[in-house]
Order: structure tokens, then C-alpha cells, then sequence
């Protein structure tokens, strides 16, 4: 593990799977591509700081006949002093047609299926109540919404659901839920405080 001060060009880049985010860090002791999942957090930008790399090495990816080879760098932490645009410059560096690195992440089984009896089961008795039994003034399908909307989040944010006014996320978990859980607090209302490396609640209007 190595510390080192540096320049972080990151670039947003729309791909199959959505938005991702892919940098090159410039350092004394040369530039390096960045394409790990924390940095899915972070709004495009070029950002100094210092950085703890933990590997160096290698690696390559096809694209429109090409081979290309790269030096990339796997940054644990770091810790964000300021942001400034990204150049023209800086975006040439970072191909728009950088490959999602959800891509070359392997590809997790899926869980085994339920033995057929489980499958169906009994449905619940809010599922069964009749739309007359929904509270007044709603009908038995908006009831339904705004009950499983907090499930799927419990579901999305794991153990540091509920949120409270400061969230910081847990980027070692696998990159397609991070992405989610990024999105998910913008919709919310939060936003990345990119020094403390935490999502603050804004206040509303």
C-alpha cells in the first residue's frame, strides 16, 4: 500500500448498463487508469487529493479492432481536497468508449429456485383486503405503493436502512448495487459531500 498526493480526472460515461464512471490519476510518479466502484459515487470532475493505491498492474480491452493496453491502479481511499471542470483535455484521455467495468466483473449464480409449493404463497391479509377496506380517501393500489416503497429501499441500502440525515455508503459491496443506492439518494434528496465522503440530506425547498 502506497500513499500518494495526486489529480483525479474522472469522466461520466453512458453505456448498456447506464451511467459509470472511469478516471486517470495523474501522479509524480506517473498516471494511472482508475475504474474502481467507489468512484460511481462522484459527479464528473478532476479532484486533487491523496490516494492510497494498494496495486498496480496491467491490464487491456478490445474495442473497434483495437487492443488496447493500459496501466491501472486499484485505489482503496482517498481523501478529496478540491474539484475543479474537467478540460477538454482531460475528457480526450478518457474515451467515451471505455468499457463498463460492471462488464468485466464475473458473474454472480443466481440463487436456486424455491421448491414449487413455496412459490405462490398464501397471500398476506393486506394483500387480500378488499379496496373498501383501504384508508379513506385512497385506493387499495396507491395503499399498496407507498407500503413496498420502503421495502425495496430496506431491500437496496441493507443495514444502514433507515437513513438518517448523513449516509455514508459501503463501496466494497458489489458495483451494480452501489450504482443503485447513488441513484436512489439522489432521488431522495441527498447529495455527496465529496471531502467527507458522505451523502447529506438537503433541505427541502
Amino acid at each position: 500500500m502506497i500513499h500518494i498526493d495526486g489529480q483525479l480526472a474522472i469522466r461520466t460515461i453512458t453505456g448498456r448498463n447506464g451511467k459509470f464512471n472511469v478516471g486517470r490519476l495523474a501522479t509524480s510518479i506517473g498516471e494511472f487508469v482508475i475504474k474502481d466502484a467507489l468512484l460511481d459515487q462522484y459527479s464528473e470532475g478532476k479532484y486533487r487529493g491523496n490516494f492510497a493505491i494498494s496495486e498496480i498492474r496491467p491490464s487491456y480491452y478490445s474495442t473497434g479492432g483495437r487492443l488496447v493496453v493500459e496501466i491501472r491502479a486499484k485505489v482503496d481511499s482517498m481523501t478529496l481536497e478540491d474539484v475543479d471542470n474537467l478540460t477538454a483535455e482531460d475528457a480526450a484521455q478518457l474515451s467515451p468508449s471505455e468499457p463498463d467495468p460492471l462488464d468485466e466483473e464475473p458473474v454472480r449464480p443466481s440463487p436456486p429456485e424455491a421448491p414449487r409449493e413455496t412459490r405462490n404463497p398464501t397471500p398476506t391479509r393486506a394483500a387480500q383486503m378488499p379496496a373498501d377496506d383501504a384508508p379513506f380517501g385512497m385506493d387499495s393500489s396507491s395503499s399498496s405503493t407507498k407500503h413496498s416503497q420502503p421495502n425495496e429501499n430496506a431491500e437496496l441500502f441493507g443495514t444502514i436502512w433507515p437513513l438518517g440525515s448523513e449516509v455514508r455508503l459501503d463501496t466494497t459491496v458489489d458495483r451494480q448495487r452501489l450504482r443503485a443506492q447513488c441513484a436512489r439518494l439522489g432521488e431522495l434528496g441527498y447529495e455527496l459531500d465529496f471531502k467527507l465522503q458522505l451523502w447529506k440530506r438537503q433541505p427541502q425547498p
